[in-house]
């Protein structure tokens, strides 16, 4: 067992000045961190509570919506504004975790929950994220569950949230604070890909603090989140497409694709965004689009179908956003 000390936040002056502290971990939910240390991946000699700490749902004043890092998952899914403004960022938290795991999970931990690579939690593999320069034994192991995407020779874990992947198909930014004030960063860059560092996941810099998650203005045209998994329910994606798609008049006037389950991080589909903007609205330019953002992908002994199926989730995904926009 590693010993540590718990340390309950009363304000966030005071989470940033305990956070500031040499192996100092913030717990919200615990539904990572406790499980990281129980497993001995994680070992934080000060463990600071935030919970209590930036927990309302709040109107932003350009008509956007502000989530505190401190929210439950469940609050999220279920706020009125959220459904009827934001409906993918709701579809996507109840794709997500069983429903106790929801009840405890916040915001902030959503975005910061580690890798479910089998190889992370086995302490008996090669795992550069747990152990770096170790090496990666996944890349020659079981790897169905892994990137095709943004991947390295260092790493080939995928991140697991739902919920990321919606936020960055809204184009969320995520407020944190630290030693130096204040920052706002656009959810697309929070997480960062492998490399030749996988342990480092985020721009986080040390003590940092996650307050916020800023939603813009209501969208335009239809929105959904599509996620394909061996089971129903409390599986992780193999792929998931958060898309949002305004056609008028046959034409694609706007289009907002994020994947899951194929990247080290949530993947924005900028190609396929690109190929799409201004062009017909039809199966053959979806199927395109989703051709060009997968080019550069490259599939293991085990997960090569990722890539076709991608291509298929997206294709089908922006023709029922198509037909859907049509009966509205």
């Amino acid at each position: 067992m590693n010993p540590f000390t718990y340390e309950r936040a009363s304000d966030l002056q005071a989470a940033l000045t305990l956070g500031a502290q040499s192996g100092a971990k913030y717990l919200g939910g615990g539904t990572n961190l406790v499980d990281l240390m129980r497993e001995t991946i994680e070992h934080p000699v000060v463990v600071v509570d935030v919970t209590g700490l930036s927990c309302a749902i709040e109107e932003a004043g350009d008509g956007g919506l502000r989530i505190g890092a401190g929210v439950k998952n469940t609050a999220v899914a279920a706020d009125r504004r959220v459904r009827d403004r934001y409906p993918l960022l709701s579809e996507a938290i109840l794709a997500g975790a069983s429903a106790q795991i929801r009840n405890m999970a916040t915001v902030g931990g959503n975005l910061l929950q580690r890798t479910r690579c089998g190889y992370f939690y086995d302490d008996a593999a090669h795992c550069n994220k747990r152990a770096p320069g170790t090496g990666c034994d996944a890349i020659e192991g079981f790897n169905r569950m892994h990137a095709v995407l943004g991947a390295s020779t260092a790493c080939v874990a995928t991140h697991p949230s739902d919920m990321a992947v919606a936020l960055a198909a809204l184009d969320a930014v995520v407020t944190v604070e630290g030693r130096h004030g204040a920052r706002d960063i656009a959810l697309v860059d929070f997480h960062v890909l492998p490399g030749e560092t996988p342990h480092i996941e985020t721009v986080l810099e040390t003590g940092e603090l996650i307050t916020a998650i800023t939603l813009p203005p209501g969208l335009t045209g239809c929105s959904i989140y599509r996620k394909v998994r061996d089971r129903a329910s409390y599986a992780f994606a193999l792929i998931s497409v958060a898309a949002v798609l305004d056609v008028q008049d046959g034409v694609v006037k706007e289009a907002r694709i994020a994947l899951g389950g194929v990247a080290h991080k949530p993947w924005r589909a900028n190609a396929a965004e690109a190929a799409l903007k201004d062009g017909p609205a039809t199966e053959a330019a979806f199927r395109a689009a989703a051709q060009t953002e997968l080019v550069s992908a490259q599939g293991l002994r085990d997960n090569a179908f990722k890539i076709e199926l991608a291509q298929r989730v997206i294709t089908d995904t922006l023709v029922k956003l198509t037909a859907l926009q049509e009966i509205r």
